[in-house]
């Protein structure tokens, strides 16, 4: 009796049915991580205590030096004597901001910084534009 091979069946289409049950998974954990990022923050409930104090938040001060020289404090135009007075009746330890516009001369940002090293301000950020 002889022995007939069967005809070895071609591989012509693939299943894609495992491969958009996989996507469909992997979308919903994309979707349910966004929500935490897009919030910022996950939800918790903090427990209380009695012996606790709250502590004051402390706002940030920022500084703006526009294209024709003008300094800012907060929104309030000042100049480089009032700016130095303003400062030093800050705590060093709150964060100082400063945004200099990409015009303004060198020497309005140097003076900035000249006040800010004088008074021991090290909690500076600069702001820049990301490219």
């Amino acid at each position: 009796m002889p022995k007939f091979k069967k005809p070895k069946k071609r591989f012509d289409e693939i299943n894609v049915v495992p491969f958009i049950d996989i996507m469909l998974v992997l979308l919903v954990m994309v979707l349910t991580t966004a929500t935490f990022i897009n919030q910022g923050i996950i939800p918790i409930e903090l427990p209380e205590a009695k012996a606790s104090k709250k502590e004051d938040s402390k706002k940030e001060i920022t500084i703006y030096v526009n294209s024709k020289g003008e300094l800012f404090i907060e929104k309030e135009k000042v100049d480089l004597k009032t700016l130095e007075a303003k400062l030093s009746a800050i705590p060093k330890e709150q964060t100082v901001v400063l945004r200099s516009d990409k015009e303004s001369k060198f020497q309005d940002f140097v003076s900035v910084m000249d006040i800010l090293k004088r008074l021991n301000h090290e909690q500076l950020y600069i702001i820049t534009k990301e490219n």
